[in-house]
């Protein structure tokens, strides 16, 4: 295991030496992330609304 953790932490390290010497390498990286936190928001909202709206409709009585 220590093996293994030893060798997580080198490729870290040299990712985030790479990183250093390019700094706009990451520019593309930070921009999928964003999008994917803001796709993760909207599905929320639109989870919620739905809830809210089928929550709505079944207390309609006819």
């Amino acid at each position: 295991m220590r093996s293994q953790m030893e060798a997580l932490w080198t490729v870290v390290q040299a990712r985030w030496e790479e990183l250093r010497r390019h700094p706009e390498a990451g520019y593309s990286t930070e921009t999928v992330l964003v999008t994917a936190l803001l796709v993760v928001a909207a599905l929320a909202v639109i989870a919620i609304v739905v809830a809210k709206v089928t929550e709505k409709a079944n207390g309609i009585i006819l």
